[in-house]
């Protein structure tokens, strides 16, 4: 400190720790305007200098522009309020780089071409509504020109994705996931032939609501059971997976509108036999399709649901109970 009590540039720099090129810079641009200069020209601060210097570096470091800090130090603006503002960008920020960090991850993981790349980042970078439109779009096309307007596929159809503004990157890449699996020529065949058959068994006079539903009901407990039998290490052939078969056989058999299990090519009369058993075995396995639930676990993840747990191990189980009971 100089006898008048000021600082040269040079002390600034010692007590600061800053670069003397970087406060000559903040002085040349207005910010930390120097109190006096010596009879050389040199330039002298006072303790005013130094406390903006320092408001000014924090500012900096906190990644506020020059214009910014600018207006804090002219009065325009309260600290409070660029704060505020910088908050906000840094969250798009950060949203962007969520976002590239999915893409670059998944990219990772699949070792992706370009054209997937560009693929990927699209997807991710997509707005709420445009996910939304791919899900409809995706529904519309797997039911067009299908008597399949029902409760039950009402209830699948409304499940939209739903990112938060905030996104893990866990949840953008399985919505960029998710986005492939619906755009994937493959499943839309699939998810269409399940269409096809509940449509058929509508045009059959059948109650396809009443029947879905208590469908879905009793495959909640058959598949806990398997899945116990699994965790167990109970073979398929053993008591409780004959157990098992039977109880799904006799319900199958014993539907109030029993005919629903049976409209398609290829069904057998309904009668308990092993041609039938067979058969059964088959239609199980077929609606078991891994893509299939991992439609819905992914769309728990997108959504923060509750994890879905896979059931393809106990729906294999099942197959092989059915199939061997016959």
């Amino acid at each position: 400190m100089t006898p008048s009590g000021t600082f040269t540039i040079g002390e600034l720099a010692r007590r600061t720790g800053l670069p003397v090129k970087t406060i000559r810079f903040y002085s040349d641009e207005g910010l930390v305007p120097p109190s006096d200069r010596t009879a050389a020209g040199y330039r002298l601060y006072d303790v005013t200098a130094l406390a903006r210097l320092e408001l000014v570096r924090t500012l900096r470091e906190l990644g506020l522009g020059l214009a910014d800090i600018e207006r804090v130090l002219a009065g325009a603006s309260t600290v409070a309020e660029l704060a505020k503002a910088h908050v906000a960008a840094l969250d798009d920020r950060l949203r962007e780089l969520h976002h590239r960090r999915a893409v670059l991850r998944a990219v990772a993981n699949r070792e992706s071409e370009l054209e997937e790349v560009e693929l990927m980042s699209k997807l991710a970078s997509m707005s709420d509504e445009e996910r939304k439109r791919l899900v409809d779009e995706f529904w519309d096309e797997v039911t067009a020109g299908l008597d399949v307007d029902t409760q039950f596929y009402a209830w699948m159809r409304s499940a939209k994705p739903e990112l938060p503004d905030d996104p893990s990157p866990e949840q953008l890449e399985a919505w960029i996931e998710f986005a492939e699996l619906v755009s994937d020529a493959e499943f839309r065949a699939l998810i269409r032939g399940m269409g096809e058959q509940q449509a058929q068994r509508r045009e059959a006079g059948h109650d396809i609501d009443a029947f879905s539903w208590a469908q879905k009901e009793r495959w909640e407990d058959w598949h806990a059971r398997a899945q116990r039998s699994v965790d167990a290490g109970l073979s398929p052939e053993s008591a409780e997976g004959k157990a098992l078969a039977d109880e799904i056989v006799r319900a199958s058999l014993g539907e109030a509108d029993t005919s629903a299990w049976f409209v398609g090519d290829g069904a057998p009369e309904p009668v308990d036999d092993a041609e039938y058993r067979t058969w059964l075995a088959g239609q199980i396995d077929a609606g078991g399709d891994a893509r299939a639930e991992r439609y819905w676990q992914l769309l728990a993840i997108i959504n923060g649901w509750q994890p879905i747990p896979s059931r393809i191990a106990a729906t294999k189980w099942i197959v092989s109970a059915v199939r061997t009971s016959a």
